[in-house]
């Protein structure tokens, strides 16, 4: 099974920049998006036909978002996680299959300042009791974009920022304890100590270019299903967005 994850910063903007190409060439049994910034009837995309969609959009337009594609139809989707305060931006979408649990998460930035860093630690809070209430059930496999460095080796400058979003002590704990809770990081299983792979970068000062960039988009697993990953990459050669894609082939 192939899936992949990507933040487009804007589809409709990612598809002038070669999204539609990359998708139909990555025969990807399940496609994850982020920060779609638009509703499926506003998004045409042809070579999709092949594919469930399954779509969140914001109530405010043109912002954050999340959509799935899925070769198989899935037995349910559930948009969001039930929970008012926390269900009005489209961040998650939550596929069952017959034999795991899909879900794709948009996490909230905690912004400028941490001025968002409260509301931020109750979202992690909620979205972990969400993937333990799933594993309850069958495997999951969770992707996206966490908005959250974990390790210092997930970023190129980890001193510089200690407290910036993305990096405080706080989000660290977030993603910390939704892998205590029962879950791997699908790319450091295998990879553990393999620096200066990055996921996102600043457009300012060619940071891409020069791979100053933070790893914050991630597929985790259910502990009980991480031997059986077969594969899971960063795919930075990618452009079209400010992020790239990140995939997992698994045995499930």
């Amino acid at each position: 099974m192939k899936l992949i994850s990507w933040n487009v910063n804007g589809v409709r903007a990612a598809q002038r920049k070669g999204f539609d190409e990359y998708f139909a060439a990555s025969a990807a049994d399940v496609f994850c998006l982020q920060e779609t910034k638009a509703e499926q009837s506003q998004v045409e995309l042809e070579f999709a036909e092949e594919y469930h969609q399954s779509w969140n959009s914001a109530e405010k337009k043109g912002y954050s978002g999340t959509a799935v594609f899925s070769r198989k139809e899935p037995v349910e989707v559930t948009l969001g996680m039930g929970i008012e305060e926390h269900d009005h931006e489209g961040r998650v979408i939550t596929l069952e299959f017959p034999d795991c649990f899909v879900v794709n998460v948009y996490t909230p930035n905690a912004q400028n300042g941490l001025r968002r860093l409260s509301y931020r630690i109750d979202w992690d809070r909620a979205f972990r009791e969400l993937l333990v209430s799933l594993d309850a059930k069958k495997p999951v496999l969770a992707c996206g974009d966490f908005n959250v460095a974990h390790e210092e080796i997930d970023l190129a400058r980890p001193k510089e920022n200690v407290k910036n979003p993305g990096f405080s002590p706080e989000e660290r704990k977030g993603i910390a304890s939704h892998l205590s809770a029962g879950f791997t990081d699908s790319f450091r299983h295998l990879y553990p100590k393999v620096p200066d792979r990055y996921s996102w970068w600043s457009y300012r000062a060619g940071a891409r270019q020069r791979n100053v960039g933070w790893r914050i988009d991630y597929w985790l697993t259910s502990n009980r299903v991480a031997g059986a990953i077969r594969e899971a990459e960063i795919h930075p050669e990618i452009l079209g967005s400010d992020h790239c894609p990140v995939s997992l082939e698994i045995d499930i």
